[in-house]
């Protein structure tokens, strides 16, 4: 009876520690709004990402996240609506990534496939996170952050020819104003001087 009762009790706590890695595994596979922290020389900078609409940009942003791409990195760009033409369409962002820091990688990196507004339906709102790019397709490591709402940046919009909008993935949850103090900070020709440092980008 006593071997037995140690046998059951064996499998008893194997079973309980093996749902427990099964269901933690789980959740970090599974999570469809895993949150990162963009930690810079102002504060931290916290986003929800929506893996479920976006999947394949989010997959990618964590892919280099993971990588480890974005440590001593930098917000490099503002857009004002003082810094552009009168006559374009305005936004207003800070954009940042490795472009100035790690010339080399970023260049090299495949495009990511365009995950279009229409198709995510996630709208480039005050906070919202989407990638920097040139054709659709081509986008890799750059990002910006959306001031306000832009509209212009959504399928449809008019701040890029092809009028296919940029690929939303995500929205600041905490650090709005650390995000507001960047983009106040000192530019010329649409570039910070100096750029802001960017210390890393980490899961949270």
């Amino acid at each position: 009876m006593v071997i037995f009762t140690r046998w059951i009790g064996g499998v008893s706590v194997w079973l309980i520690a093996a749902l427990l890695f099964i269901s933690c595994g789980s959740k970090t596979r599974l999570s469809e709004t895993p949150h990162v922290v963009i930690q810079t020389g102002y504060g931290d900078i916290e986003l929800e990402l929506y893996a479920k609409q976006a999947p394949r940009t989010v997959k990618a942003f964590l892919k280099y996240v993971d990588s480890g791409f974005y440590k001593n990195s930098q917000f490099y760009r503002v857009l004002t609506i003082e810094n552009q033409p009168s006559n374009a369409p305005k936004t207003e962002l800070i954009q940042g990534g490795i472009w100035k820091t790690n010339y080399a990688r970023a260049s090299t990196l495949p495009g990511i496939p365009h995950e279009s507004t229409a198709q995510t339906g996630i709208e480039h709102k005050d906070g919202t996170i989407s990638l920097a790019r040139g054709a659709p397709g081509t986008a890799g490591s750059e990002f910006f952050i959306c001031l306000g709402r832009q509209k212009g940046l959504d399928v449809g919009g008019e701040n890029i020819a092809d009028r296919q909008g940029f690929a939303a993935f995500g929205r600041v949850v905490k650090g709005m104003s650390v995000l507001r103090k960047i983009y106040k900070q000192r530019e010329s020709e649409q570039y910070f001087r100096p750029p802001i440092p960017i210390y890393n980008i980490v899961l949270q």
